[in-house]
């Protein structure tokens, strides 16, 4: 599985912007999708997941604003951020939890796409 991440940029505070996330590969060893964020020197953290069953969870710091959702025609994911604040400023990761089988035993693996940089000027 390949994932690529793509469609951020520069937006004032209050602005949106959407994020996309292309997968290719073995789409049906995909047991999830996250997409995750880091600002400069700080831990990487959990924004936003998408489950098989099109479970979601989000961080506490973007309910409300951000949503994550899937066009499995596309084989796309996408994670639409609204009233975007200068905190949101991050690089943005997509990554995917797969789950698949190799000589009958079950392995589990995450995957990383690349970042896309979100700035938020106020």
């Amino acid at each position: 599985v390949q994932l690529q991440a793509y469609g951020g940029g520069l937006v004032q505070a209050g602005g949106s912007l959407r994020l996309a996330c292309a997968t290719s590969g073995t789409i049906s060893s995909i047991n999830a999708i996250e997409w995750y964020r880091q600002a400069g020197m700080k831990q990487r953290e959990l924004v936003a997941t998408i489950s098989r069953g099109g479970h979601t969870n989000y961080h506490d710091s973007v309910k409300g604003r951000f949503t994550i959702s899937r066009d499995n025609a596309k084989n796309t994911v996408y994670l639409q951020m609204n009233s975007l604040k200068p905190e949101d400023t991050a690089v943005y990761y997509c990554a995917a939890d797969l789950l698949y089988y190799s000589d009958s035993s079950p392995v589990a693996e995450r995957r990383w796409g690349q970042g896309t940089l979100v700035t938020v000027s106020s």
